[in-house]
C-alpha cells in the first residue's frame, strides 16, 4: 500500500479524493493539507464522505506543516490539488516535495471527470476574476431561451460542516442563509438564483451530479479560479482575460482550460490595450488552433451612478478577484473612474481583525477592500471595516447585493456587468448549432 498526501485548498482536493481515491486499498490517503482557506485546517475530512476504508476519517493539516507530514506519515506520492498558481509556483512546491522524498503529482481530467447523462457545457477560465460568472449566465441565459430546463453546478466552496454540505440546493434567497453561505458562495449563487436558475454545489460532485440530473435537461458547469471541468462536458467554454496577457500560458491550470477549450472567450476588450488583446489572440492560433473565438466586453450598469462624482469613495471588490487572481482593480474601480470620484479612499489603515490580516497576506491588493466573508466573524469585520472609513460612499462592485449582509452607515451605489459579445460567432451562434442542444 503506498501512502498519498493531498494538497489543496478545501475544493478540488476533496472533488480528487472523491474521484481518485475512495474505496481503493492499494493507496491509502494519510492526510489533506490546506492552504487559502481560513480555519479549514485542524478539521478533518469526514468519515461520512472518506468511506469505509477512513474510519476516522482524514486529517487536514495546514500546508505550512507539508514537509514535516511527508517524514513523519511515510508519504509516498503527493497529490497537488488547487489552482490558479504560476508555473513557477507549482514547480518550486514540486521541488519541496521531491527534495522530502515523495513523488509530486497531477491528477488530469481522465481520472477526474464524471461523465453525465445530460448535455454538459462548462464555462472555465485561465485565472480567477476573468469573467466567468457573467459568462456562466449568459450561456445560462442562451439554453433557456432555447427552451432547455437548466441546472449550475458549482465549483465547490465547502467551508463549512462538510457532510451537511455533501449535497446543496439553491432554489431562493432564503437557501442561502439555510446554508449558511459565505459571501463568496453568496456571489456565486445569488444571481443565478435571481435568474431562475437553480444552482448545486456541496463536496460529493457525482451525487450533485445525479440530483441536478433530475431536474434539468442540460447541466451547466460553473467553475472556480482557473480549475479544469468536473464534468466531462459536451463544449468546453473557457474565458481568457486580455487585462493579463500571457498568462493563459503560465498558469495552473488555467493553461490546462486553454489547451482543451472548444471555444475561447476573449473578455473585457472594451476596456483592454489593443497590443493585450492581440498578445491573446497570437497565443491562441499558436497553442490551440482549433478553438472558436468570441470577442466580448463586460459593460457597466452603476445605479445612480452620478453620486459618485466628486465624492470620496470606497471601492468594495470581489474578493477573490483581488487575491486569488492578483488583479489591481475590478468593476468598481472602473465605475469610480468612469462617474469622476475624486478620490479612492485606502481602506488599509481602518481594517479590523481578519480584514488587517487579508492585507497582510495580500499586500499587493492595495487601496481596494476585498469583499471577504468566509464566515458570520469575517463578515463582521468587513461591516465594521466599511463603517470605520473615512469615505463620502461606498462603491459596491461585488456580484451580489452586500447591503443584505452588511448594514452600511453610508451611502451606497451598486456596480453590475454582464457578458456582451461583439460581432460574430456568438455564444448563441455556437450552442444552437452543436450538435447535442441542436433541436
Amino acid at each position: 500500500m503506498r501512502n498519498a498526501l493531498i494538497m489543496g485548498a478545501a475544493g478540488r482536493d476533496f472533488h480528487n479524493f472523491n474521484m481518485f481515491f475512495r474505496g481503493r486499498q492499494d493507496i491509502r490517503v494519510v492526510a489533506f493539507t490546506a492552504t487559502q482557506i481560513p480555519d479549514i485546517e485542524g478539521r478533518k475530512y469526514p468519515k461520512e464522505l472518506a468511506g469505509e476504508f477512513y474510519p476516522d476519517g482524514i486529517d487536514i493539516y495546514p500546508e505550512s506543516e507539508l514537509i514535516e507530514l511527508i517524514k513523519k506519515l511515510n508519504v509516498h506520492d503527493v497529490y497537488f490539488s488547487y489552482s490558479d498558481l504560476p508555473y513557477e509556483d507549482v514547480m518550486n512546491k514540486s521541488a519541496d516535495v521531491n527534495a522530502a522524498g515523495a513523488n509530486f503529482i497531477l491528477l488530469g481530467p481522465n481520472e477526474t471527470m464524471v461523465e453525465s447523462t445530460k448535455p454538459i457545457v462548462s464555462v472555465c477560465a485561465i485565472r480567477t476574476g476573468c469573467g466567468k460568472s457573467q459568462t456562466t449566465r449568459r450561456v445560462s441565459s442562451i439554453l433557456r431561451d432555447m427552451g432547455y430546463k437548466v441546472a449550475a453546478i458549482r465549483h465547490p466552496m465547502p467551508y463549512g460542516d462538510l457532510v451537511k454540505q455533501k449535497v446543496q440546493k439553491f432554489e431562493t434567497i432564503a437557501d442561502l442563509k439555510k446554508h449558511e453561505c459565505t459571501i463568496e458562495e453568496m456571489e456565486e449563487y445569488e444571481p443565478h438564483i435571481d435568474n431562475g436558475v437553480i444552482v448545486f454545489a456541496g463536496v460529493d460532485y457525482e451525487a450533485i451530479l445525479r440530483e441536478a440530473e433530475k431536474v434539468a435537461d442540460v447541466i451547466l458547469w460553473d467553475g472556480g479560479n482557473n480549475d479544469f471541468s468536473f464534468y466531462k462536458a459536451d463544449i468546453e467554454i473557457v474565458v481568457a482575460d486580455p487585462h493579463r496577457p500571457g498568462h493563459e500560458l503560465t498558469y495552473y491550470p488555467g493553461g490546462v482550460n486553454f489547451k482543451r477549450a472548444d471555444v475561447i472567450v476573449i473578455n473585457k476588450i472594451d476596456t483592454a490595450n489593443l497590443d493585450d488583446i492581440l498578445e491573446v489572440r497570437k497565443n491562441i492560433s499558436e497553442v490551440n488552433p482549433r478553438a472558436v473565438v468570441v470577442d466580448a466586453a463586460s459593460p457597466l450598469f452603476v445605479e445612480n451612478g452620478e453620486q459618485i462624482r466628486g465624492k470620496k469613495v470606497l471601492v468594495v471588490e470581489d474578493g477573490p478577484t483581488l487575491t486569488h487572481g492578483g488583479m489591481k482593480y475590478g468593476a468598481g474601480v472602473l465605475a469610480a473612474l468612469k462617474y469622476g470620484a475624486a478620490e479612492l479612499v485606502d481602506p488599509r489603515p481602518y481594517a479590523v481583525g481578519t480584514i488587517a490580516e487579508t492585507f497582510e497576506k495580500y499586500p499587493e491588493i492595495g487601496e481596494l477592500l476585498p469583499a471577504m466573508g468566509y464566515g458570520a466573524g469575517q463578515m463582521k469585520d468587513l461591516e465594521a471595516t466599511i463603517n470605520k472609513v473615512d469615505a463620502d460612499l461606498v462603491i459596491i462592485g461585488t456580484p451580489i447585493d452586500l447591503g443584505r449582509i452588511v448594514k452600511f452607515k453610508k451611502p451606497t451605489v451598486r456596480v453590475t456587468y454582464e457578458l456582451e459579445e461583439i460581432g460574430t460567432p456568438t455564444l448563441s451562434d455556437i450552442l444552437k448549432n452543436h450538435p447535442r442542444l441542436k433541436k
